[in-house]
């Protein structure tokens, strides 16, 4: 595996999560949703990894699947305007008959109620969305997608490096398994950001 993706191909990717700020919110501020996504209490900001790299049986067996490897990083964050918890995510994405690592990225608002398990997200522009819907076992996380902008790893203005992931028959549902923070570790450029993962 290239780019962000190299450090999965040599072993099971490890399961953990964690929060951010040693200032939890009162119960009735989060949402059984997100002590599900952020495995506890949920903290000031929160975080949450989930990846899957297909491999070559599974891309056989799907001869029209694009998506080579994804990585999502669901991100929770209390802001002082709003009472309830404000989500967002970053997505990374291999592809198969594309050289590089792309990515994209957007808001999702909040849960849609307090004992939902989805997330409905956008990304700016008229850039498409995605829906994202937390497994029962909270193990996993399903994706669901119709059209997104994408762009080339840390080149988000580029418009030379921007494409759209359109669902196909074999690109419309992906199921992710739940990672440490630090796999996602490549979907973070703020360095604030990267120094709170590397905490937890």
């Amino acid at each position: 595996m290239r780019g962000m993706f190299r450090n999965l191909a040599f072993g099971a990717v490890m399961v953990a999560v964690a929060a951010a700020s040693p200032n939890a919110f009162a119960a009735d501020s989060g949402s059984a949703f997100a002590s599900r996504l952020f495995d506890g209490p949920v903290k000031q900001k929160s975080y949450a990894c989930f990846v899957r790299v297909y491999d070559a049986d599974h891309l056989a067996r799907h001869p029209r699947q694009k998506v080579a490897a994804m990585m999502l990083l669901v991100t929770a964050e209390k802001v002082p305007e709003d009472p309830a918890l404000n989500y967002s995510f970053q997505l990374g994405l291999e592809l198969r008959n594309r050289p590089g690592a792309f990515e994209s990225s957007g808001n999702c608002g909040h849960a849609d109620s307090a004992t939902s398990a989805h997330l409905g997200c956008s990304i700016d522009c008229d850039g498409g969305g995605l829906g994202v819907d937390l497994a029962a076992d909270n193990k996993s996380m399903i994706v669901k997608v119709e059209q997104i902008r994408i762009w080339r790893q840390n080149h988000p203005d580029d418009e030379a490096s921007n494409h759209s992931l359109v669902a196909g028959a074999d690109d419309r549902l992906f199921r992710l398994d739940r990672a440490s923070l630090m796999t996602c570790k490549p979907l973070i450029t703020d360095r604030k950001e990267l120094a709170a993962l590397r905490r937890k």
